[in-house]
């Protein structure tokens, strides 16, 4: 059963953190999915925690509540729940955390979140939130005791106007009262270190959690990073339309990019596994093989 721990009780400890993302599945075969992943997760890798995306709205609000419930009660994980601001007022805000807080977590991951499919631009629900920024002021506000993840961008979010509008957004998460970043994912460690390095130059001076996704197909990659280094694009390419080949250059260049990030320094590491545990199973094998882990 989980403990109930705080994520920053980990990240304040002298050795490699590792979790990984689920996502709340939309029918009963996604369901078994799921289940079956954090089963073999627990098994193989045991991370120290593990979070659950959340989508706005009916459903998928439920379904990121049930299945966090079932993860953390069945399954022994501390798990962070993500909320986000997307069609929600204040007051459903407060009762969706309220009853995680009935419920044992003490984790959340805040995000303002994406606008609602066929939609371009973010608009907050009228007795909402418009910046996740607001989200963990309502939190820190309201409730004691929640570590309280929020999200940067390595490569920008795609919103900002410039870098340093994007760090300036960074910064009034952090004086809002989060407890550390999960970044989202990138493929070129040199882009996460100088992200690093300008999160500190601008006094931002809570963990970083660099977010990793074993690459399962060119295509895939090329959705969801701006860059995608030369090496890589080179491995990709040599793969071709070969699932297995493919799968080999996801699992390698994972963990080189954690390897790499552990020779600078990093110690904790977040995967995007979407909701399957193969090839994070076969990443943590290969440095826990080599004593990195």
């Amino acid at each position: 059963m989980s403990k109930n721990r705080p994520i920053t009780e980990f990240l304040s400890r002298n050795r490699p953190v590792i979790s990984v993302e689920f996502f709340p599945p939309k029918d009963e075969s996604g369901g078994e999915q799921i289940v079956a992943a954090a089963k073999e997760i627990r098994e193989q890798i045991d991370p120290d925690f593990v979070s659950i995306t959340y989508g706005a709205g009916g459903g998928t609000r439920e379904r990121t509540y049930r299945y966090a419930s079932i993860l953390k009660d069945e399954y022994g994980f501390e798990v962070m729940p993500h909320l986000t601001c997307v069609g929600s007022s204040r007051e459903e805000l407060l009762e969706i955390i309220s009853a995680y807080q009935a419920a044992g977590f003490c984790n959340i991951m805040a995000l303002r979140g994406d606008p609602p499919s066929g939609e371009s631009t973010f608009t907050p629900h009228p007795d909402g939130l418009p910046y996740a920024g607001d989200l963990v002021k309502l939190i820190r506000d309201n409730y004691s005791g929640f570590s309280i993840g929020v999200a940067g961008y390595p490569e920008v979010h795609p919103e900002a106007t410039s870098a340093e509008d994007d760090l300036c957004h960074l910064k009034g998460k952090v004086d809002a009262g989060a407890s550390f970043i999960t970044t989202q994912l990138f493929y070129d460690n040199a882009n996460f270190l100088e992200f690093v390095k300008r999160c500190q130059g601008a006094g931002i001076d809570i963990p970083i959690i660099p977010g990793l996704m074993p690459i399962r197909s060119a295509k895939q990659a090329k959705r969801f990073c701006q860059h995608i280094p030369a090496e890589l694009e080179a491995a990709l390419e040599a793969a071709g339309d070969d699932p297995k080949k493919t799968r080999e250059v996801g699992v390698d260049w994972t963990h080189r990019q954690i390897a790499g990030l552990m020779d600078a320094g990093i110690k904790a590491f977040h995967m995007y596994i979407m909701n399957r545990s193969g090839m994070a199973v076969e990443v943590i094998k290969r440095l826990r093989q080599s004593g990195r882990l």
